[in-house]
């Protein structure tokens, strides 16, 4: 009796901890399910959930820009019980109100790659500094042009209008790093620098690329620097570029570090972009989900930082002196997508 009773109890405590683990559950919710950056994301988070026993429900706009989906989403979460939520947010000022609810529902919520506005909206947000990314192309720009950025005509090409964070810190990122003095810090668009042709949207795809770019080269034909929001963007801009027969005289800049992206840093359609790492941002929120439902820890930024910092790297096989960067080769081991 003494023995089945011991083998019960081992048998109980089994149970016990399969269960514990599966109720913790976790919601991560990105801009779109087909970038991928944010399949990269999701990946990263379904492994991470995977070897943590945790539940993961994942969410998608059906565009970038799509808030009213991923509100909908932290709603599902809410209802569902989640432990936490990974936000990816496309309306990083409009989400905040829904992230209140989750959070007075006792949810952690962490923001991905896109800081919330005002960024203590989340609990804690794990991200690359995406200012730093800009800044890191822009730098790079000025440079490989010389003397002749004096002269520079520069096409804006950024995310949506609602102007989400994210593309406010790397639009001004790289005016900054180029030597621009930008206007309100907070947003894009109120420069007056004359070498600015101007600024229009992409919605972080291929087809948006093409598109601003050719309303850009309407304005001005003359453009020869091109900034663009990730490499999707990017790549959309080069083929409007071909078109116009333009492709071989104007420098292309971006940020994501995508495993396309950097092939086409290696086959010149890109000249430098900065290289993210969206694994380790899904993967350490997860991690933080997980601490929150043992004890309501919840994850310290990096020192000086109001975010937890996960790295970024210029990738270019056109190295500038005095600025750090890696090429092609290192930037395709560590690209995804």
């Amino acid at each position: 009796m003494k023995k089945l009773m011991a083998t019960t109890a081992v048998a109980l405590a089994g149970l016990t901890g399969t269960a514990m683990a599966q109720d913790i559950s976790a919601c991560l919710i990105t801009k779109t399910d087909t970038n991928p950056f944010f399949v990269k994301m999701k990946e990263g988070a379904e492994a991470k959930a995977a070897e943590l026993g945790i539940t993961l429900k994942s969410f998608a706009g059906k565009v970038d820009g799509d808030h009213e989906t991923q509100v909908a989403a932290i709603e599902t979460c809410i209802a569902d019980g989640a432990k936490g939520i990974l936000l990816t947010a496309s309306d990083t000022s409009s989400i905040v109100s829904s992230v209140q609810q989750a959070r007075d529902a006792g949810l952690v919520v962490i923001a991905l790659d896109t800081p919330l506005n005002p960024i203590d909206a989340a609990d804690a947000t794990f991200a690359t500094d995406n200012f730093l990314a800009g800044e890191l192309i822009g730098q790079w720009a000025a440079a490989t042009l010389g003397a002749e950025a004096a002269n520079a005509k520069i096409a804006m090409l950024d995310l949506a209008v609602s102007q989400p964070t994210v593309g406010v810190l790397r639009d001004q990122g790289f005016l900054t790093g180029f030597g621009i003095d930008i206007g309100d810090p907070s947003k894009w668009g109120d420069e007056t620098d004359p070498r600015i042709v101007g600024n229009d949207v992409t919605a972080g795809n291929e087809e948006g690329g093409r598109k601003a770019m050719e309303n850009l080269l309407a304005k001005d034909p003359e453009i020869n620097v091109v900034y663009t929001i990730n490499e999707p963007a990017a790549a959309g801009a080069y083929e409007a570029l071909k078109a116009f027969g333009r492709e071989n005289d104007v420098l292309i800049v971006s940020v994501d570090g995508g495993c396309p992206g950097v092939q086409n840093v290696k086959d010149g359609v890109i000249g430098a972009t900065s290289q993210q790492y969206p694994l380790l941002m899904a993967s350490k929120g997860i991690e933080a989900i997980a601490a929150w439902a043992k004890d309501g820890t919840k994850p310290a930024p990096t020192p000086g930082k109001d975010f937890f910092d996960t790295g970024v790297s210029l990738v270019t096989d056109k190295p500038v002196e005095g600025l750090a960067s890696i090429d092609t080769v290192k930037g395709t081991e560590l690209c995804w997508g």
